[in-house]
C-alpha cells in the first residue's frame, strides 16, 4: 500500500538544516490539525531492502502506525544515501484515495528531489496528504487526539 522511487543525492547536510526540519514538522502539524489522520516522516541513510516499500512497511508496523482508530496513518520514508523513498498508507486512507493519487504524490516528491529540494518535496507531499485526510477523515473537535508524535524520525 504505497509507492517508491530511486532518486536522491548525497546526505543533504545530514539531511536537513534546522529551518528545513522545522518546516517539515510544521507541515505535519498543520496537516493533522484538519484531520483525525496521522502523518509521520522517517529519514535514514540506507534502506536495508531492495524495495523501499518493504522498509516503509516494516517501519510503519514497527512504529505501530496501524493502531490509529480509523486506520488512516501515512508514513513518508526516505533513504538518502540509497536514493530511495516510499509513501506507505494504512488501509483506510489508501483505499479512499486509490493508487493514482499515491502515484501522483510520489511523482511530486521525485520532481522536487531531482532539484535537490528535499524539504520542499516533503512539505508539499505532507500538505497534500493532509488535504486528502481532511476530506475523508475530518477533524473531530470532540474526540480527536494526536495519536502519534509529529517530529521527524531520523534513523541510522
Amino acid at each position: 500500500m504505497g509507492l517508491f522511487s530511486n532518486f536522491f543525492s548525497k546526505d543533504a547536510a545530514r539531511y536537513f538544516s534546522p529551518g528545513e526540519s522545522e518546516l517539515i514538522v510544521q507541515a505535519v502539524r498543520d496537516a493533522e490539525r484538519q484531520t483525525s489522520g496521522e502523518v509521520r516522516v522517517f529519514v535514514e541513510s540506507k534502506c536495508r531492502y531492495v524495495d523501499p516499500i518493504n522498509r516503509a512497511a516494516e517501519l510503519f508496523f514497527g512504529l505501530k502506525m496501524e493502531m490509529t482508530d480509523q486506520r488512516n496513518a501515512v508514513l513518508v520514508y526516505l533513504a538518502m544515501r540509497d536514493h530511495q523513498f516510499a509513501v506507505f498508507a494504512d488501509e483506510g486512507i489508501y483505499r479512499e484515495m486509490g493508487a493514482d493519487y499515491w502515484n501522483a504524490e510520489a511523482a511530486k516528491m521525485l520532481d522536487a528531489f531531482k532539484k535537490e529540494s528535499y524539504a520542499e518535496g516533503l512539505v508539499t507531499v505532507v500538505k497534500d496528504i493532509g488535504e486528502a485526510l481532511k476530506t475523508h477523515f475530518p477533524f473531530d473537535h470532540i474526540d480527536d487526539k494526536n495519536e502519534l508524535p509529529d517530529d521527524i524520525i531520523f534513523g541510522k
